[in-house]
């Protein structure tokens, strides 16, 4: 019998001290856990051992208490989420997420494990976008007995936000693939006819058989042409309609141009027919489309990964005390919800009660769990870890920090990219000068070779396609948008990465950026008879309702809540605590100094109540992303609105040079504006209220996700996590982004213009043509694919 490895045969996660030890085919094999033990068992059992040959990636953890999937046979659960397909009245099917679902073995495992299970009729499991749908009849099976089995494997399940949406993804991915298929397999069929007549080299083949070859080969051509091309036909007909010419047009008038001259050539018994690049051109471009869809569909994972964070049910306290469950749409402000171990909060809101730690890795990007106290804030999206937590509903819906990201994401994913608008400019130039070209090559044969002039003109138009121009930059986006996603970074501007490449200066705000956000009180001096308590309290009831990072020093003490709350940006707050109105902020403003002094100060805007020190930590690797990014070429600079002390401290700490400190959001807009009068391209870096102005003033504006809500509105990328090193790697994949869409636009002139004159010369025939430019495309695209490669950007481990 083989030995214990030293890690978990099913997850790869390192053995406890004592593991859980399973006899699978005659070799023991040891587990982290009985939940990974009894995963192995079962697909032992189950004849499904191939899984572990095939994978590419470990496992997913199993967890041994496994969820309760109970509510999900709910009636108005499954109204919301799933549908009756009208070809199967006695069926549902619906889209599940599944969380750890790595690889094709994965697929292939799923696919199989809930086949066995009766009741479900069909089941299509697709790796990459992590995505199962599930055919099922409801009156054989329960909906959270497939969950239960999917759970049970060490995939998490869940309910797909928007079925509508869904279905409408997995009807396009699956128009595709049939397209493709299509076209595969006629081109396929056509090639091996056209192959036939092409090696009649002495003219010996009987009319008879020559026209039953062609004849043939006309109908295999059909679908792929009418069928499988139909996307670009169409395209071509609402080019004409607005009256532009573009791609499509090129593309669909020369696939048409050589299919029906071909049913010419084949009517009248001609020399040649080109049925094969017909259908080759259709094919390879296919195929070039379906893999840049895949790079889109990879950088779609962010907006995926926050859609799937918000449950579809929660459990509402009532007055009683009692938990009921009850859809999230049902949620209001001012309920009280309980969410168990392991599950995501529904909602915005602060939390209640115990203290409770929540995984906040798909809005911050960082896998450590977070402490909270009671009166911290918690957000939609989070995951309770180690012990269930009680939770009192503020935000719910479309107001969630969640639903804003999403929202902020989607409509940069929709905008379309200068670049990218460029380069269909050029490519609508082109298809009309090659429009000019291909005439008068056409005009030059008929004097010379009448019988070749329509094949050369034919070739031209073919080899010299712009489809790797028209691809050469979309697919490097999509492509850098997976990279950014690899990263933790959210792109809320589509131009945001064409315009980081050209930055040379980069501005950082100190408080919650270059530092960890989470300032403690060092001491409390007060003054006029208040007492240090006191002061706590109300500056606490001041602060709850800032943006601004200072505020988490105050979190955690009992305070009452504050009235008519007003933020005053690169000041401080003001509000009205038990009946009497307060400032806390800046000596200026809380006390009415002349003067500017150290500290955060309490006062009524008059006198001085109180002053407290803060002291706040930088982050980790702060200092090796300064060096990083210094590196790079690039100057970097300090503007904060905290005192000298502070700032000078912290700059020495890191190696910047240069810095400002009380700055207002004024002073930071000045400071960005006389950057720009000298010509440098200006970064800015921040996450509170009064960064806002300088963000939305800077020709790159990057925000940080913990930050304000209003400082995400004026940003350009959202940074996730805690770690700074992001910067330089976005920064760095900015650049490495134009440069590989230069390389591409490189190839994709330089094919165009050397292969134009073969083909005019006569050669290059059709079908030799429509390889080289489908050839062309896939260089395009595969090359861009590198850009997404994991390994490239996965994050260093902070130095010591």
């Amino acid at each position: 019998m083989d030995m214990p490895t030293a890690t978990c045969h099913h997850c790869g996660e390192p053995l406890p001290a004592q593991p859980v030890l399973a006899t699978l085919k005659r070799e023991t094999r040891a587990f982290c856990c009985g939940g990974c033990a009894g995963a192995a068992r079962f697909i032992d059992e189950a004849g499904l051992g191939d899984y572990y040959r095939l994978r590419e990636e470990q496992g997913q953890r199993v967890d041994e208490t496994l969820a309760d999937y109970r509510a999900f046979d709910r009636e108005d659960v499954l109204h919301e989420h799933s549908r009756v397909p009208d070809e199967a009245p006695d069926c549902r099917e619906m889209t599940l997420i599944v969380e750890g679902m790595r690889c094709a073995a994965c697929a292939w495992l799923i696919d199989r494990a809930l086949m066995r299970l009766d009741g479900v009729v069909e089941v299509q499991s697709n790796a990459m976008s992590s995505r199962v749908s599930l055919r099922w009849r409801p009156s054989a099976l329960r909906l959270s007995a497939a969950l239960e089995r999917l759970a049970a494997l060490g995939y998490r399940p869940h309910l797909s936000p928007g079925e509508a949406l869904e279905r409408e993804r997995v009807a396009e991915r699956k128009r595709l693939l049939l397209r493709l298929g299509v076209a595969g397999i006629g081109s396929l069929q056509a090639m091996m006819f056209a192959e036939a007549l092409y090696l009649d080299f002495s003219n010996q083949m009987a009319p008879a058989t020559r026209d039953f070859f062609r004849w043939v080969t006309f109908g295999v051509s059909a679908p792929v042409v009418f069928y499988s091309g139909w996307p670009f036909l169409s395209g071509m007909v609402t080019e004409f309609r607005q009256r532009r010419l573009g791609m499509d047009t090129l593309i669909g008038g020369s696939v048409l141009l050589a299919y029906f001259a071909s049913l010419v050539e084949t009517i009248r018994g001609g020399a040649h027919v080109w049925y094969d690049a017909a259908v080759m051109f259709v094919f390879f471009l296919l195929v070039a489309r379906y893999l840049e869809r895949m790079a889109r569909q990879r950088a779609n994972a962010a907006v995926d990964a926050l859609a799937q964070a918000r449950p579809a049910l929660a459990w509402r306290m009532q007055p009683d005390g009692v938990a009921v469950q009850v859809p999230v749409a049902a949620l209001a402000a001012g309920d009280h919800v309980r969410v168990p171990v392991g599950e995501a909060l529904p909602a915005d809101g602060e939390l209640i009660e115990e203290a409770a730690e929540v995984d906040e890795a798909l809005l911050s990007g960082e896998s450590t769990p977070v402490p909270k106290r009671p009166g911290d804030a918690v957000f939609a999206g989070s995951v309770a870890r180690l012990q269930p937590l009680a939770m009192r509903i503020l935000r719910t819906g479309q107001e969630t920090r969640l639903s804003h990201l999403v929202q902020l994401v989607e409509r940069a994913q929709n905008s379309r990219p200068r670049a990218a608008q460029v380069a269909d400019r050029i490519a609508s130039h082109f298809v009309m000068a090659l429009g000019v070209a291909a005439a008068l090559t056409f005009w030059a044969w008929w004097q010379v070779q009448p019988e070749r002039a329509f094949e050369v003109m034919l070739a031209v138009l073919v080899v010299s396609c712009p489809c790797a121009l028209s691809l050469a930059i979309p697919a490097a986006l999509a492509s850098a948008g997976n990279a950014l996603t690899r990263i933790g970074a959210l792109p809320l501007r589509g131009d945001a990465l064409e315009d980081l490449a050209r930055i040379d200066t980069v501005l950082l705000d100190k408080t919650g950026t270059l530092t960890l956000g989470r300032p403690r009180i060092e001491s409390v001096q007060v003054f006029e008879g208040l007492d240090a308590e006191a002061a706590r309290r109300i500056a606490a009831a001041l602060e709850r309702e800032a943006g601004h990072p200072l505020a988490r020093a105050f979190e955690g003490i009992g305070a009452p809540r504050a009235q008519a709350v007003q933020a005053h940006a690169g000041a401080g707050v003001e509000g009205v605590v038990e009946g009497r109105r307060w400032r806390i902020g800046q000596a200026r403003f809380a006390a009415g100094a002349l003067e500017d002094a150290p500290g955060v100060w309490l006062g009524d805007g008059e006198r001085a109540y109180a002053v407290f020190e803060l002291v706040d930590r930088p982050r980790v690797d702060a200092a090796e992303a300064i060096a990083r990014l210094k590196q790079q070429g690039l100057a970097v600079e300090i503007l904060s609105g905290d005192t000298a002390g502070a700032v000078e401290a912290t700059a020495r700490e890191l190696g910047i040079a240069r810095w400002q400190a009380r700055a207002t959001p004024e002073s930071k807009l000045a400071r960005l504006r006389e950057l720009q009068a000298q010509g440098h391209r200006v970064l800015m870096l921040g996450d509170g209220i009064n960064d806002a102005p300088v963000l939305a003033g800077a020709d790159v504006s990057i925000a940080l996700s913990c930050g304000a809500p209003l400082a995400h509105r004026a940003a350009d990328l959202v940074l996730g996590g805690e770690r700074l090193m992001r910067l330089p790697q976005v920064l760095q994949l900015a650049r490495r982004t134009r440069g590989l869409i230069r390389e591409n636009l490189a190839w994709a002139l330089a094919y165009n213009l050397i292969a134009l004159p073969f083909a005019a010369a006569g050669l290059v025939t059709p079908w030799m043509a429509a390889l080289g430019m489908a050839g062309s495309s896939l260089v395009v695209t595969l090359n861009a694919l590198r850009l997404g490669h994991a390994r490239m950007w996965a994050l260093p481990e902070p130095r010591a």
